[in-house]
């Protein structure tokens, strides 16, 4: 029998806040996080606004050793993941090791050390033969992504299953859905999973800048990411992270865990097309859905809200649209959709995971946060895309998406637990 697996904690740090609270509380009141690059002088790009995470790493109880050897995007997995441990409220040390495992996403991984030691040694480039005295002692730690799961396995003491997904923007629902997967299959019976990227660097900016996918919108950047509405002209570039505690469910009912939803459904597809293309017709995004769909034994219209991937591109929110409807049919009219990267930007392979934080609370709250932004409607996106001002509704089951370079196309279905509501 396929065992059931549930969500018993969350932990996140996104723009615009510090933690699952303020995450929510930002989403609901449809602020926007998205500002003027700080972290560096962005004067000479095309798109010069973002998502940054205002992070403070020896507040959040990294020691001065930790933060030297941790890339950024580490730190904020080790601050989510002890966040999530301890909302969840699982007693680890009555757990084996061995069947506690880590499974974590990242599109970039520690690109931002990378380049930050590459200026070091290179006298910020001028030199074209790099000086070795100056190389970090911890530069196979930023070389490596497996080490960003290795530290959160050695914090938790999990000596399971531990590995890294990256597949581009889809690694962040990549990554639990894997975590879901171990257990369901008897190999783990506590995962945690998420992930976390912090791509908000010079050279991440400057490819995207190559391809024109990020906005432009420099003198409004707390209006400049604008899912599927007519005025959108690319993605805002992000940062963050978010990390879950995933359980057996009959374990988790046993201990009398306070769950958050079941993970009842979950598929990946790739269109096999073009690096960063997307068919129109949305057929890849529609057969995960699909795939999904059916693994949860649910129809369509049991979907009581969906957390849209909405990167605010124009071929992007198009497809997605168009996926909707040829997978869930009449009820993507009737359905609420909407996108939170409208407020706190594209944090490429962390968002995922950020969204499926987004997607747990608004199952947890009965609500619906809104897609900021949202001004003048896409004639092509004729959706109900909630603009602008979050909405009560009921939820108890949620379709959340990702779309990722490569061709990527992942889906998993959120349902809140039996009984959990009135």
């Amino acid at each position: 029998m396929t065992r059931r697996v549930v969500i018993t904690g969350i932990g996140v740090r996104a723009p615009g806040g510090s933690g699952a609270k303020e995450f929510w509380d930002l989403l609901t009141a449809g602020r926007t996080a998205t500002r003027g690059i700080t972290f560096f002088d962005a004067s000479p790009f095309r798109s010069q606004v973002a998502g940054e995470v205002d992070f403070h790493a020896g507040a959040e109880g990294l020691t001065p050793r930790e933060i030297r050897r941790m890339d950024r995007a580490t730190q904020f997995a080790i601050a989510c993941t002890r966040e999530a441990v301890a909302d969840s409220g699982l007693p680890f040390s009555g757990v084996p090791a061995h069947r506690i495992g880590v499974s974590l996403g990242s599109a970039v991984a520690a690109a931002t050390s990378l380049e930050n030691e590459y200026l070091v040694m290179s006298d910020r480039g001028r030199d074209w033969v790099v000086d070795p005295d100056y190389l970090s002692p911890h530069m196979f730690d930023y070389l490596s992504p497996g080490v960003m799961p290795a530290e959160i396995a050695w914090a938790a003491g999990a000596e399971g299953p531990v590995t890294m997904v990256s597949d581009g923007c889809t690694s962040g629902l990549d990554s639990v859905g894997y975590a879901v997967q171990l257990i369901r299959e008897g190999s783990a019976d506590v995962m945690i999973a998420g992930a976390a990227d912090t791509p908000v660097s010079p050279i991440v900016l400057a490819c995207f800048d190559a391809i024109k996918a990020t906005t432009s919108r420099n003198d409004d950047p707390e209006h400049a990411s604008r899912p599927f509405d007519a005025t959108r002209n690319g993605f805002v570039l992000a940062e963050g992270a978010a990390m879950f505690v995933l359980e057996e469910y009959e374990a988790a009912r046993a201990r009398g865990a306070d769950i958050y939803a079941e993970v009842t459904g979950y598929a990946t597809r790739c269109n096999a097309y073009h690096m960063t293309g997307l068919k129109t017709d949305g057929r890849e995004m529609a057969e995960a859905i699909r795939v999904a769909l059916d693994e949860s034994r649910a129809d369509a219209t049991t979907i009581d809200y969906i957390n849209a991937h909405g990167s605010g591109t124009k071929q992007n929110d198009r497809h997605e649209t168009a996926a909707f409807k040829r997978s869930l049919g009449q009820h993507a009219y009737d359905v609420p959709v909407s996108s939170i990267k409208s407020m706190i930007g594209h944090s490429l392979g962390a968002i995922g995971s950020i969204e499926i934080a987004a997607s747990l609370l608004a199952i947890r709250h009965n609500v619906v946060p809104p897609t900021a932004n949202l001004h003048h409607p896409d004639p092509e996106c004729d959706l109900d895309y909630v603009p602008v001002t979050a909405r009560e509704h009921r939820v108890d089951s949620v379709l959340t998406v990702g779309s990722g370079f490569g061709g990527f196309q992942s889906a998993m279905i959120l349902r809140a637990p039996e009984g959990a509501k009135a």
